[in-house]
């Protein structure tokens, strides 16, 4: 759901979207815990951070910007543990463009 809320916020100006896609993402995460399965957490987490990311440049505020930042670096680091380097470029790239935007803000 929160996938398909995402893809319909790609599409419109607004937020209510990414706002029903955030929290359609966080439901998933009362499911898909990350001690039961941390490879399902760490994708939804991905996708939380994605679509925080993506209101975050929507909005004038850094907040929904520095949860994303948090989000996708809490799923960098069960990569990382799951042996899964091919991923940390992308993941630099990520958090450096948040960290960009997050500065010109501030």
């Amino acid at each position: 759901m929160g996938i398909a809320l995402a893809s319909l916020g790609e599409r419109e100006s607004g937020t209510a979207c990414w706002e029903q896609a955030v929290a359609a993402h966080r439901a998933a995460l009362q499911e898909y815990t990350r001690d039961r399965v941390p490879l399902d957490w760490a994708q939804t987490q991905n996708n939380l951070g994605n679509a925080l990311s993506s209101l975050g440049e929507r909005e004038s505020g850094t907040a929904r910007l520095e949860q994303a930042r948090r989000h996708i670096e809490d799923v960098w680091h069960v990569y990382k543990d799951a042996g899964m380097d091919q991923y940390d470029e992308d993941f630099r790239r990520r958090l450096a463009a948040i960290d960009r935007l997050i500065a010109e803000r501030r």
